[in-house]
């Protein structure tokens, strides 16, 4: 073969090889500038209906249980303040020693004071005026709690248009429920004493007639107290 045909032979290969590198470098280029791009993120799976729902719930109760602590304290922060009335402070003035319970939603003023001082305690509450036992009555403060003996008392006075009251308020311990009587300070006292005694089981020491008032005399048991268990049969008796 002449040198003339080798050269265009040689000529004609590297015609033929240049465009396939031309093609594979851009190729090349192109794969690069690919994995050179950054990957676009997923978008998160959008949550489902019932985990939306619960979240909510859960929020919702924590709100809740701020709200009923919020509540809590604020009620305690009140029952921490207790009004103290005029004749509260004339009493502590006086010496004579009690808790002062607040006043009611009526604006009387309500009183606590202990079994032993209760009959120097209604006797200064006469002397200021109160004299008229409006009502005497008790309570139940509960199952295994105290037995409560109160007097409603007022100050009448000629065209008072509205007198003056208090309420005190006597706590007996449930096994011995005793208390003074306070019948020889206010007359009125007498059947309400007994019916209290009888409903509660309440002993008024010094009554001089402390007898069921509406219950037959050998009924068992207090059956206005919280723990009172009512008979499954009662006995017929003669009504003379």
């Amino acid at each position: 073969m002449s040198e003339e045909s080798k050269e265009a032979k040689s000529s004609e290969e590297s015609k033929s090889e240049k465009p396939q590198g031309k093609e594979e470098s851009q190729a090349k280029e192109t794969e690069e500038a690919k994995s050179d791009k950054p990957q676009a993120k997923k978008p998160p799976k959008a949550e489902s209906q019932e985990d939306s729902q619960e979240q909510a719930a859960k929020k919702a109760e924590k709100a809740d249980a701020k709200k009923e602590d919020s509540e809590a304290k604020e009620e305690d922060e009140e029952a921490e303040i207790v009004e103290v009335g005029k004749i509260s402070r004339q009493l502590t003035q006086d010496g004579f020693e009690h808790e002062s319970l607040g006043i009611d939603h009526l604006g009387v003023e309500m009183l606590k004071v202990d079994r032993e001082f209760l009959i120097p305690f209604a006797t200064a509450l006469y002397a200021y005026g109160f004299n008229y036992l409006q009502c005497q009555g008790g309570y139940d403060d509960g199952p295994g709690k105290d037995l409560v003996s109160l007097y409603h008392l007022t100050k009448l006075s000629d065209n008072a248009d509205r007198p003056e009251e208090v309420r005190v308020k006597v706590f007996l311990p449930r096994e011995d429920p005793r208390v003074a009587s306070v019948f020889w300070i206010w007359k009125t006292a007498d059947w309400q004493e007994r019916e209290t005694y009888d409903m509660y089981g309440i002993i008024y020491e010094g009554h001089p007639n402390l007898k069921r008032l509406l219950m037959p005399e050998d009924w068992v048991g207090w059956p206005m107290r919280k723990d009172y268990i009512s008979p499954d049969f009662y006995e017929l008796q003669d009504a003379y």
